[in-house]
């Protein structure tokens, strides 16, 4: 009979992540699945357990990949086999995705790099489950200066102040905006209240020199810029 000190599962898991880790230096975008990308980084934070029914478990109950980064810290850290050190080793990439992604709008003019804001945007509000809205205030180079958090809740006059947006540009010193938001039901598409809006914030605009470029609307099904559709 074999005698060894360690675990045989631990023994049988060396192999297994020693050609995840090959697979994922050798390969691109689509050398891990999704579990396997979560595996992977559950590894980091538990060592010597297998963790592929764990990130299968956590996929299946938040449905994607992008809804495992983007699930509450203490959802995470509360689900089975998790805790609080696994919670935090997904959402340190989380977290740098995000960073990363803002960092690559404010290095160059956003209207010349417009998929780097969309991209931005989407990591950083398509999984919310309230709707945010936000003003992007730009300089003459339309580079970004501020990115304004307005309020928590939905667009309506009653949140949002015209004379306020436009108010803050002057402070900022600022010579455009782009407003946006989100639609947490998943569809971009503007309503009524989203149109009125963006032209009653364009129109205090124009009055003192402030241009709207534009108002996106994000949504997990993507985006809508009311400009394209003529709607500003």
């Amino acid at each position: 009979m074999e005698v060894t000190d360690k675990p045989r599962e631990a023994h049988d898991g060396t192999g297994h992540r020693a050609r995840l880790r090959q697979r994922l230096l050798d390969g691109g975008d689509g050398a891990l699945a999704d579990h396997e990308m979560i595996e992977y980084l559950l590894m980091t934070a538990i060592p010597r357990r297998d963790m592929k029914p764990l990130s299968k478990s956590l996929l299946n109950r938040f449905g994607s990949l992008a809804g495992v980064f983007n699930a509450d810290a203490q959802a995470l850290a509360n689900h089975p086999g998790m805790g609080e050190t696994s919670a935090a080793a997904i959402k340190i990439v989380t977290l740098a995705a995000r960073r990363l992604a803002r960092t690559g709008v404010q290095e160059q003019p956003v209207l010349g790099s417009w998929q780097t804001l969309i991209d931005y945007l989407t990591i950083d509000m398509a999984h919310l489950t309230h709707e945010r809205v936000r003003i992007l205030y730009l300089d003459v180079r339309n580079r970004l200066i501020l990115d304004h958090l307005l309020t928590d809740g939905s667009i309506d006059e009653a949140a949002i102040h015209p004379r306020e947006v436009v108010k803050k540009a002057l402070d900022l010193g600022a010579s455009a905006l782009i407003l946006v938001h989100n639609h947490p039901s998943g569809s971009p598409e503007p309503s009524r209240a989203d149109i009125q809006v963006t032209n009653r914030i364009a129109e205090a605009g124009r009055l003192l020199g402030i241009v709207v470029h534009d108002h996106v609307i994000i949504g997990k099904e993507g985006h809508v810029s009311l400009k394209a559709k003529g709607l500003i």
